[in-house]
């Protein structure tokens, strides 16, 4: 594996941060789908081991975070990486539109609700990071929320980002401390390849139930959303919780990207099977004879 040895896909410090510089069509070397895909289920193979030894263990537990423009393919992507992954030691959350007991707390509260606990892995499809993307392109979302010295769509200046952006890294560095292994992933599609996918649900009546038109909506806003994106990574990557720009034109190559990142992230673990105490080693013993004389 050296996804984790390349420069231009981990970043843990954002100073300068700009996504025009990542190519969105990158390949890793791999250029065979008949490659990545066995490649893919030897890696799965692992995971799942290591998966056993996390959730016995009951030490840490891992968080991911999926961020992405929309056809970017994050539900693709879980399905493919996860399947082989314990469900009762997985939880997926999706992040939707806020509900009204959502916007009565904090912008972070529905995601702290959502965390995995010791020995689990969480994958947030979208996340806590929405509050500085689709909050930032619309800031009249804002309004809903009721907070203190924000009236006007106006009055969310820069000093009101920063703070939401020191609060992010405040809480990664709280989870990080204790115990939480955190992988954040940025879906890296062109705004060509985001026309071809939408082009695809439109033309085939299978995946008609994929469009929305507000998708489209949200496209005009490519620019703003890119803006929205280089301020985001620069402020929030840290050598503790990292951003992954993982190149998405490709879903095949993406897919074994991430799951090169999570097999790497639960090997440096080094996780282990608890050891028994000697009593419980004895009644192994004598479990082991009572069922033998049966």
């Amino acid at each position: 594996m050296n996804i984790l040895k390349d420069k231009n896909i981990a970043v843990k410090n954002g100073k300068g941060f700009k996504l025009s510089k990542f190519d969105t069509a990158y390949k890793d070397g791999y250029h065979s789908e008949e490659k990545i895909k066995n490649d893919l289920e030897n890696y799965k193979n692992k995971i799942e081991k290591l998966q056993n030894k996390l959730f016995a263990s009951g030490s840490h537990s891992l968080l991911i975070v999926l961020q992405a423009m929309d056809a970017a393919g994050k539900d693709s992507l879980i399905k493919h990486v996860m399947s082989g992954i314990n469900p009762q030691g997985c939880e997926v959350t999706r992040f939707e539109k806020p509900s009204n007991e959502e916007v009565a707390h904090d912008f972070l509260w529905r995601a702290v609700k959502a965390l995995p606990e010791k020995g689990h892995i969480g994958i947030f499809n979208r996340s806590y990071y929405e509050e500085v993307l689709v909050a930032k392109v619309h800031p009249e979302l804002l309004l809903r929320q009721k907070l203190p010295d924000i009236n006007t769509e106006k009055d969310a200046n820069d000093k009101f980002w920063e703070h939401r952006y020191a609060s992010i890294c405040d809480m990664e560095r709280h989870l990080v401390n204790n115990g939480t292994v955190i992988i954040k992933v940025f879906l890296n599609m062109s705004k060509a390849e985001q026309k071809n996918r939408f082009m695809e649900r439109i033309e085939d009546p299978e995946k008609h139930w994929k469009f929305s038109y507000d998708d489209l909506t949200e496209r005009k806003l490519w620019g703003k959303y890119m803006k929205a994106y280089d301020t985001m990574i620069s402020k929030t990557a840290t050598d503790y919780a990292p951003w992954y720009i993982i190149p998405a034109d490709d879903q095949w190559v993406s897919r074994i990207m991430v799951c090169e990142i999570l097999l790497k992230a639960l090997e440096n673990l080094d996780v282990c099977y608890p050891v028994v105490s000697r009593d419980d080693g004895e009644l192994l013993k004598k479990g082991k004879a009572e069922l033998e004389a049966e």
